[in-house]
């Protein structure tokens, strides 16, 4: 029998016999659960995924232990991190160690859904009124609603997608997390490489000074000379220093972050282009919030709406049934424009899901761009650093000759170190972009860990 006939049926019995007699107790309960029953539509999940059959109690179960798509692809993803390297066991660190929120936060909307997913059982509740001025009569009340728009459906499609919501929010959470043990991580590896060409030319650059003095005592150079070089050993001993505290800073925080001491590893990983990967963890809360606001439309149109709600009022062991008209908010004089805005309200979250496509699409791109940059820069620096160690070499063989004095091997040797500085730098800064993008992808932690 379709759906719609036999509600018009049941419902007309029912009309007809509730003024006639009053029910008993058990004969209303199992009236409201077969006028629930015949009305209920089937449920969907927040993403469209349709439960096929009438509601009962198997497909409501069913429905709230079924996971929705976006859940699914949070948990199809898979780390970029390569096993067993120095990511992976910071990674691995950091989630140890976590403490954060979002884990209470979707355990919550998963409690709130698993109480909703039961909304279409009747209610019942004490009935406690007072009968004269010297006592109160107590009963109990049962309510089922029999038309409510789907009012119950939406309830359930909206804390199906509070807990879609709370999952991106927690996969977005701990790859964050990981996305700062990383990032101090490599932070502190790159303050090493650079304290490392630091102190080589600071050894260097003490040898020469060494000579200068050599040279100002033996009177073939003056002071000016030993100046220039005492200078800029100076000052590269006081960039030793910064490489140093920024070493030891950031390895603090990762030590802080994680709740243990670094562990004495060196290197950093090279993670794969992720430009065809899944979408950004940002589209998909965005999707979510975009299905709680619809189901929150739907519970806005179905207040307005008129509805029928039987109830069942057992007193002293009598029973009073009755129907109750409900949500007539659309004779309001505003109604109208009401029901258009939340019409439109579809449209306008259609296009915020649009918009945010496009802004993680826009920032994927940035990032990725930055890499080429970085690894064209890398591969032109490499070419320019042997180059320039080609020339060290000569002006060292020039000066051994006297051709070339020792200011101007100096100010070679300076030239070299910092180049060498700048060409370590941007492997680390490329290996930031990536983990980045992995961060905004979900990429840091396998999903079924979530």
């Amino acid at each position: 029998m379709p759906v719609r006939k036999s509600f018009d049926a049941v419902a007309g019995m029912a009309l007809r016999a509730v003024p006639a007699f009053a029910l008993r107790a058990g004969t209303a309960f199992a009236l409201a659960a077969l006028l629930a029953g015949c009305m209920e539509q089937p449920s969907r999940m927040s993403t469209g995924a349709p439960l096929s059959g009438a509601v009962g109690t198997e497909d409501v179960m069913a429905g709230s232990a079924a996971r929705s798509n976006l859940i699914r692809d949070l948990q199809s993803r898979n780390s970029v991190l390569p096993a067993g390297g120095p990511f992976a066991v910071i990674a691995e660190q950091v989630l140890a160690a976590s403490k954060g929120a979002a884990a209470a936060e979707l355990r919550v909307a998963q409690l709130k859904a698993d109480a909703q997913s039961k909304n279409w059982l009747p209610q019942i509740g004490p009935s406690v009124s007072l009968s004269s001025l010297s006592g109160l009569v107590a009963g109990l009340v049962l309510t089922q609603p029999l038309l409510d728009n789907g009012r119950r459906k939406a309830e359930r499609d909206f804390a199906a997608a509070d807990v879609e919501v709370a999952a991106v929010g927690l996969s977005m959470a701990i790859n964050q997390r990981v996305y700062e043990g990383l990032s101090y991580y490599i932070n502190a590896q790159r303050a090493h490489a650079q304290a490392a060409v630091s102190r080589r030319a600071a050894e260097k650059l003490a040898q020469f000074e060494d000579l200068m003095k050599a040279r100002v005592d033996g009177g073939l150079s003056d002071m000016s000379e030993q100046q220039v070089i005492s200078q800029r050993y100076a000052e590269v001993q006081a960039q030793l220093a910064a490489d140093a505290q920024a070493a030891a800073t950031a390895e603090a925080q990762l030590a802080a972050l994680t709740g243990a001491p670094l562990r004495d590893m060196r290197g950093i990983d090279s993670i794969r282009d992720m430009r065809a990967g899944p979408p950004a963890l940002s589209v998909l809360r965005k999707q979510g919030e975009g299905a709680r606001v619809l189901a929150q439309v739907q519970l806005t149109k179905s207040d307005m709406l008129p509805g029928v709600t039987a109830s069942a009022d057992v007193t002293k062991g009598d029973t009073n049934t009755g129907l109750r008209l409900t949500g007539l908010g659309i004779l309001n004089p505003g109604a109208g424009d009401t029901m258009q805005a939340l019409r439109e309200t579809a449209t306008v979250v259609q296009r915020q899901n649009a918009e945010a496509a496009e802004l993680a699409q826009r920032r994927l791109v940035a990032l990725a761009g930055e890499i080429d940059t970085l690894s064209s820069r890398a591969a032109t620096g490499a070419q320019v650093l042997a180059q320039t160690e080609a020339n060290l070499e000569l002006f060292t063989e020039q000066y051994k000759l006297g051709r070339r004095s020792l200011l101007e091997l100096v100010g070679q040797y300076d030239a070299f170190a910092q180049l060498q500085r700048d060409q370590d730098a941007l492997r680390f800064e490329i290996a930031l972009r990536s983990v980045e993008i992995a961060r905004d992808l979900g990429l840091l932690v396998d999903g079924e860990r979530l």
